[in-house]
């Protein structure tokens, strides 16, 4: 065992017993910092001088350096009850992740790396989903560049191997109106649409409720990106108000997956909505939105959320091969 699976693990129980999201993002953070530390033994005084590594994860570090299962870690496994392997079981069961940012937008690393960091966790696929137009402070995509980035994606793939795929996708923001930011036309040459809110947070429950079913009723809609739009950490950010049972419903009745946002800041939708959504029938997407090559590792928490409330992988479409998901979502639109 490396610390940095060590520490992952660690993450993955402490988000199964329900810990503060400042947890579970305190290993993930050490996790980083670790993930290319030399092999063999190191002290824990000599860890705790990388950003974001403290005392306890630093010793959590130290043993696993040896190749030993950590005490913080051998406690968490002896106190998780029988169904946390399940939901680790999921989690390795992932086939791909439907949100994935590059820096064409506003994440911090080439396309390239994006995908070769997500062939190398085992994906079969993973989705580029940067940001449209109207979101200019995430230096969105205008209708050419986003013509550019297919080509670029078409690129990719050409020069990787048939075990993965870079999938041509957006993070499409859903107007005031419920309509779409992205020309109709390009949005039907994509594999997967993103939909998400990003402006006028607070309005009221009426208008957002109105905005969101009208995004997740438009057939080139796939997932429902962080519907609360909340953040929980820092400042914060309170969610979004909107009549959730008429939303879920409308997800389940039109296939648009409700996304299950791994980003420790967002961790959206929060748990009373998530059980909300599954006993509406709903699909869902563990996706990491992530803006860098090592948050792709955030996905196994989001697993958690999912195996607490009891949902398996037949409802999970990041789980799914990439034929099933392709067809499944072309017989929706």
């Amino acid at each position: 065992m490396t610390p940095d699976e060590a520490l992952r693990r660690i993450a993955f129980l402490l988000e199964w017993r329900g810990a503060s999201p400042y947890r579970v993002r305190a290993f993930h953070t050490a996790a980083d910092a670790v993930r290319d530390l030399p092999p063999g033994p190191v002290e824990a005084a000599q860890v705790t001088q990388l950003h974001g590594v403290g005392p306890v994860t630093a010793e959590v570090i130290a043993q696993a350096s040896t190749g030993a299962v950590p005490n913080y870690l051998a406690r968490l496994q002896a106190e998780a009850d029988p169904a946390a392997q399940a939901g680790w079981q999921l989690a390795a069961a992932s086939t791909g992740d439907c949100h994935v940012h590059s820096d064409w937008s506003d994440g911090g690393s080439p396309i390239e790396d994006m995908a070769a960091a997500a062939r190398s966790l085992g994906h079969q696929w993973a989705v580029l989903t940067d940001h449209s137009p109207r979101l200019t402070i995430a230096h969105g995509l205008s209708p050419d560049r986003l013509r550019g980035q297919l080509e670029a994606v078409a690129s990719v793939n050409s020069r990787t191997g048939p075990d993965f795929r870079l999938l041509t996708g957006i993070e499409c923001d859903i107007l005031d109106d419920g309509s779409l930011d992205q020309d109709e036309d390009l949005l039907a040459r994509l594999d997967l649409v993103v939909a998400s809110v990003h402006s006028k947070l607070r309005s009221d429950p009426e208008p957002m409720t109105a905005r969101l079913l009208a995004a997740v009723h438009n057939p080139r809609v796939d997932v429902l990106g962080h519907c609360t739009g909340r953040i929980i950490t820092g400042r914060g950010r309170p969610q979004s108000r909107f009549d959730a049972e008429a939303v879920f419903a409308a997800c389940a009745e039109a296939g648009t997956a409700v996304e299950i946002n791994c980003r420790p800041e967002r961790r959206d939708p929060p748990d009373e909505l998530l059980a909300q959504a599954a006993a509406a029938g709903c699909l869902f997407a563990v996706d990491t939105d992530a803006h860098a090559p090592e948050q792709l590792l955030w996905q196994s928490t989001g697993y958690a959320r999912a195996a607490r409330i009891g949902l398996g992988s037949d409802r999970l479409i990041t789980t799914w091969p990439l034929d099933r998901l392709l067809t499944s979502r072309s017989s929706v639109r």
